[in-house]
């Protein structure tokens, strides 16, 4: 019985050392750049009736981390972001500098509207924590 009780303060006080260690750990990234990419054809499928998703309804950028949005524009047309025109082949960058919720109208989204979040940069253990535990959900 002692040694199943030692085993298990064992694992948990490793559990808790891991925990610690991410949240503690300071979040690098290689890249502030969150790039997004409109592909040729899209306008063309969209008038044959394809209702086709190129872009999410909602983009979520963190502070200080991911909190500039690229979009290219690889399609035939032009497109329309915010008070943008983004002919073919050209780039928008729009960096952000306060957490908040943006509304933008996008012609290259079904709706015409696209939302992006910006976080606070998680500048405490616990947000670190939930940040990364985001990011890894994302990515998988």
């Amino acid at each position: 019985m002692r040694a199943r009780t030692v085993a298990l303060w064992g694992t948990t006080a490793a559990a808790a050392a891991a925990l610690l260690c991410v949240g503690l750990w300071p979040i690098k990234t290689a890249s502030h750049d969150e790039i997004f990419v409109i592909p040729k054809g899209t306008w063309a499928r969209r008038m044959s009736g394809d209702k086709v998703e190129i872009l999410p309804d909602h983009i979520r950028l963190t502070l200080g981390l991911h909190d500039v949005l690229v979009l290219r524009n690889h399609d035939d047309v032009p497109q329309i972001f915010g008070p943008t025109l983004m002919m073919p082949g050209q780039s928008f960058r729009l960096p952000f500098e306060r957490a908040a919720e943006y509304q933008f109208a996008c012609s290259a989204h079904a709706s015409g509207q696209m939302t992006i979040v910006v976080d606070p940069n998680p500048g405490t253990p616990w947000a670190r924590i939930l940040w990364r535990a985001r990011e890894w959900l994302r990515s998988t």
